[in-house]
């Protein structure tokens, strides 16, 4: 045992350290700086994302790190739990609304997307079923090793339409959106008693811990959420971190999508492409009117509600939210819902499915 997690450590200093992420870094830093110049939105988030695509389906060997990633989601964590206070949980009874929306809305999109792809696109029935999920690549991945289904097509699906609908949030929100980056220049860091922070880790780590053993999805952001939320609301500890370190998650955020595409050729991408452009257009188009919907019951600003209905990744939307100040807390209870609520219908639909063949 002892001798196993000193293999694991050393393994993870290795890849730290490794010329693959060395190059990441290398490559990354820069596409950041050019994209910010240019004056690209999310710049430190679309820049590495694009470089390290490109990089990758050019054959460059590169990857993301385990550790360096969790440290990233814990910092994420951190600056969503500054949001938090006692009147977020008086605001989520009034989210229950906008949860059961979100349940409805997982529904139809598993039931139109999955019919699509089985009739267009020749899908098995349950590699569909997989990839119309909005969401929740990485325990429906596991599901499908269960299920003996297609992993890559299902994990091309899931990328290309994270790819596409990370790139053109950006664009719509700073076209519709009055805020930008918050830095806070008149805070005094330094000032801050630092015992809190480490007080934050530490609670984090050990949240973290029994969120992934009672299998609670997302359990870095989620665990992470719950103990700075509890700690701050008890007035225990809070801690503001530096509003830069945001464009530090951003660029890890933006590297390690584009390092999936390490295990991809081009020949899978351009024969899921197409498909996959029309499955997300509907996915989206979905999550636009379930976005409309919602504000019959909550008073939210539409773009919030836009970004919480939007079939992208949990980490990468709530890094977006805290960088244009849309309510982050809001947006991250609701994905880590459509977590929690996709991880319970695939597999009813998996059912239903078993029992049609019978």
């Amino acid at each position: 045992m002892i001798n196993h997690q000193i293999k694991f450590y050393l393994e993870t200093v290795k890849q730290v350290f490794s010329i693959k992420f060395v190059s990441v870094l290398i490559i990354s830093i820069p596409s950041a700086v050019v994209a910010e110049y240019l004056n690209i939105p999310l710049a430190w988030f679309l820049g590495p994302m694009i470089i390290t695509s490109i990089a990758a389906l050019s054959g460059l060997k590169i990857i993301m790190p385990k550790f360096v990633l969790s440290f990233i989601l814990i910092i994420l964590g951190l600056h969503i739990g500054n949001y938090i206070d006692q009147n977020l949980f008086n605001q989520m009874f009034d989210w229950i609304w906008t949860s059961l929306i979100m349940l409805v809305y997982i529904i139809i999109c598993i039931l139109i997307v999955s019919k699509y792809l089985q009739k267009f696109a020749s899908y098995g029935k349950k590699a569909s079923i997989f990839s119309a999920a909005p969401g929740a690549l990485g325990p429906l991945m596991i599901l499908a090793e269960n299920e003996k289904t297609d992993l890559s097509q299902i994990a091309t699906s899931h990328l290309i339409r994270l790819i596409i609908i990370i790139t053109v949030i950006p664009f719509i929100i700073v076209n519709n959106n009055d805020n930008t980056v918050l830095l806070n220049d008149d805070f005094n860091y330094l000032a801050q008693n630092h015992f809190n922070l480490i007080l934050l880790i530490i609670s984090s780590i050990f949240c973290i811990f029994i969120f992934d053993k009672i299998k609670i999805p997302a359990a870095l952001l989620s665990g992470t959420l719950f103990a700075s939320g509890l700690l701050q609301i008890t007035d225990i500890a809070s801690y503001k971190l530096p509003d830069e370190t945001v464009n530090f998650c951003l660029l890890i955020l933006g590297s390690s999508v584009g390092c999936r595409f390490a295990e991809k050729t081009l020949r899978e991408i351009a024969n899921n492409s197409l498909h996959s452009i029309v499955a997300t257009t509907i996915l989206v188009l979905l999550g636009l009117f379930a976005a409309y919907v919602a504000t019959f019951f909550v008073d939210t600003n539409i773009l919030t509600l836009i970004l919480s209905f939007s079939p992208g990744g949990i980490y990468e939307v709530a890094v977006i939210a805290i960088a244009f100040d849309l309510d982050p807390d809001f947006v991250a209870f609701h994905h880590i819902i459509r977590l929690l609520f996709i991880l319970f219908m695939v597999p009813i639909f998996l059912r239903v499915l078993e029992k049609i063949k019978k």
